[in-house]
């Protein structure tokens, strides 16, 4: 027994010895204006140097960022013990972490079903004229100047929503150029503030619908709340199967993000993103335009952020596309308030003749292009520029 004791007492000191030595590389390490090679953003940085094949450097420090457990360790603990669990998760291990999801729930733009056809009806029989724009509508028009606002009903759900297409949601490309003022739609990010799982931990967390009551159980989501809708909707996006052409993938890491990324584009690629929320639900005036990728119709990586209690991305694949980024201004001062990201969908012949793109800019599926702004939580990834 005393060996045993004496064991356990060397044990635990050479732990705090451990502890206090990698504490105080730190310290220094800070010191020196050099990164600790142990953090979760210094491991994502050799993932990146080590899968992409160029030298050039992120244009946003946002998936950096979020390169980081948004978990507590009592929190990493009863994730550990959700995992393992045999059967149901274990009485009383709950997780509430990001605060209200009640109040959350809203009309959000996430784009990630442009490609498929739909027998969705956007409109009801019997619709009231007032959810409709008065007057003739323009033929064709450049940019959605008007707010629209319809009646939607998904199929298989017998619960209808009012749909609100905010001025400037969609738009055709001869709209980027330089001196275009235009109205932008609200890109502003207005989801809770969460960051990538450890990347070893996500396959650990239950996530498909065959144990959706093991993830009400894990968030604490009562039935028939805004949190289960939550999930349950994120899921369903998740599990939807791909459009033809197209690869899709959710992602809970940012080193999974960048693997999914390279496999689809190659090693020799670039993260764009909008940089901020600036110039949302005013009108906007175009500055410096760039065309990407040398102006060549491309394919790219889209990324759009879903609502859920850890950072969750819907990646997909999306062809025949032309990407921009412009300089935004202020139209009165002329001053740069944002750079921005757009991209312009070529090819729109698959998609469903509802759509809400061809009601507010006329016209029909295969007809025109759309274009749209990169919202200021989601991403890009294409071939990089040299």
């Amino acid at each position: 027994m005393s060996k045993l004791i004496k064991s356990l007492v060397f044990f635990f000191l050479l732990l705090a010895i451990l502890n206090v030595t990698l504490a105080a590389a730190g310290h220094e390490l800070k010191k020196a204006n050099k990164e600790n090679p142990l953090t979760p953003k210094a491991h994502l940085k050799r993932h990146w140097n080590k899968k992409i094949n160029n030298n050039i450097v992120p244009k946003s420090h946002f998936l950096l960022s979020k390169a980081s457990s948004p978990l507590k360790a009592v929190d990493i603990a009863n994730f550990a013990k959700l995992a393992t669990a045999q059967n149901s998760p274990a009485t009383g291990i709950f997780f509430n972490i990001y605060g209200p999801y009640e109040d959350i729930l809203k009309n959000d733009w996430n784009f990630i079903n442009y490609g498929g056809k739909s027998n969705e009806s956007s409109v009801l029989p019997g619709e009231d004229e007032g959810d409709r724009p008065a007057g003739p509508q323009p033929v064709n028009p450049l940019v959605n100047k008007k707010k629209l606002s319809y009646k939607k009903m998904e199929p298989g759900n017998l619960v209808t929503k009012k749909v609100e297409i905010e001025p400037g949601t969609f738009f055709r490309e001869s709209m980027l150029k330089k001196g275009t003022i235009m109205p932008m739609p609200d890109i502003t990010d207005k989801y809770p503030k969460t960051k990538f799982l450890n990347r070893n931990l996500v396959p650990k967390i239950p996530f498909s619908s065959s144990k959706f009551s093991d993830m009400k159980k894990m968030f604490h989501a009562s039935d028939n709340s805004a949190l289960e809708r939550i999930i349950k909707d994120a899921v369903k996006d998740c599990e939807r199967k791909p459009n033809l052409g197209e690869t899709k993938l959710c992602i809970a890491s940012a080193e999974d993000m960048i693997d999914f990324a390279t496999s689809v584009l190659g090693r020799d690629v670039a993260l764009c993103k909008t940089e901020n929320y600036k110039g949302s639900k005013q009108d906007i005036l175009i500055g410096s335009v760039k065309r990407i990728n040398g102006g060549k119709v491309t394919k790219v990586v889209s990324c759009h952020q879903k609502l859920y209690p850890y950072l969750l991305y819907y990646c997909h694949s999306v062809p025949d596309v032309a990407v921009y980024e412009a300089d935004i201004l202020e139209p009165k001062t002329k001053k740069k308030i944002n750079h921005g990201v757009a991209i312009c969908h070529l090819d729109t012949s698959s998609w469903f003749i509802g759509h809400e793109a061809f009601q507010v800019l006329g016209s029909g599926p295969g007809q025109i292009e759309v274009c749209h702004w990169i919202f200021e939580k989601d991403l890009i990834w294409t071939n990089a520029d040299h």
